[in-house]
């Protein structure tokens, strides 16, 4: 094994376990919001109890992937000190906000968790909005980072160096909007749903009981919804990356051939010999109208690149399988 490999394959394993907590942290302190909010409108004790079950599972949760976080940050500098040592002026106001954005979040999460009958109740209310909204923000912030280095903006080149930082222009590059809404969506869907399939198992042994009656609800209300607008958000994605990154997108689509009429694969296995896909579902110009709204347009494929620039196309078409099929399943 490579040291690339090994420095990616660590952080990979970082992030795949941060993002579990950080997309519920994400989305599990606006359901507890949602719950305290009912409780102010109907005076319902279940809602309040509700909030504050919620509560310990988000200050739990909040801290874990606290850990986790900072493991990350570490790892930035140890395995990637050329990059980072790069690209820090550019990225390095995003990685302050999320800092910020963070310590926002543990402020107002103490507030939440102590300031029950200590606080008047719209404030103590209005704390869990701050601590959903500065999750939420933190999200952002990082997020932003990572579409930047999908599509780098905001900097001039001289002598190998960025210069003239444009640190706007680097926070609303043109991957940001995309990626940041599909974020955002998929943490609230997925805790969401999680939530809701928790509490619909537990209805089923006892189908009276108002606790998971009112949590199945909330629960729903945000991860539907969520869910829904996950496919729209991940087909303006996917655009954007078909526009400033074909070659990636030919990856995730297994598109060997540049061609007119595209058709969009459904599973199959990428042969990279044979360039072509063994036991995939092909719907005829699928891909293209995607992409363009137009069954003839032309879909850039990888023979646009030299073999050796060629992502690992096996891992990252079934990878992009397995995501499209968990968001819709």
């Amino acid at each position: 094994m490579t040291d690339l490999i090994a420095a990616r394959s660590q952080m990979a394993m970082s992030l795949g376990f941060h993002i579990i907590f950080a997309a519920i942290g994400i989305a599990l302190p606006l359901m507890m919001a949602i719950a305290e909010w009912r409780w102010l409108r109907t005076g319902k004790t279940i809602y309040l109890i509700l909030a504050k079950r919620w509560a310990k599972g988000s200050a739990i949760l909040f801290a874990v992937g606290a850990m986790s976080g900072t493991v990350l940050s570490f790892e930035l500098g140890l395995l990637w000190p050329a990059f980072m040592g790069w690209a820090g002026e550019i990225i390095g106001l995003l990685f302050s906000l999320e800092g910020f954005a963070f310590f926002a979040e543990a402020i107002f999460l103490g507030i939440y968790l102590y300031g029950w009958q200590r606080v008047p109740p719209k404030a103590h209310w209005a704390a869990g909005i701050l601590v959903a909204a500065s999750g939420a923000a933190s999200a952002v912030f990082v997020v932003m980072v990572n579409a930047w280095m999908n599509t780098p903006a905001g900097f001039r080149l001289v002598d190998g160096r960025p210069t003239e930082i444009d640190h706007l222009a680097v926070m609303l590059n043109p991957s940001a909007l995309g990626e940041v809404v599909h974020m955002l969506l998929a943490a609230y869907a997925a805790t969401g749903l999680l939530v809701c399939g928790i509490h619909a198992f537990l209805l089923l042994r006892d189908s009276r009981n108002q606790f998971h009656r009112a949590a199945f609800r909330i629960a729903l209300a945000v991860g539907g919804v969520a869910a829904i607008l996950q496919p729209l958000s991940g087909d303006l994605l996917a655009k954007t990356v078909a526009h400033y990154q074909p070659v990636k997108l030919a990856a995730f689509e297994a598109q060997f051939k540049t061609e007119p009429a595209a058709p969009l694969r459904i599973g199959g296995i990428p042969d990279t010999v044979r360039r072509e896909v063994r036991g995939a579902l092909e719907i005829p110009g699928g891909l293209s109208v995607l992409l363009y709204l137009d069954r003839h347009a032309v879909v850039t494929g990888l023979d646009a690149v030299p073999r050796e620039d060629w992502p690992p196309v096996g891992i990252v078409h079934l990878a992009f399988q397995v995501m499209v099929a968990a968001g819709f399943a």
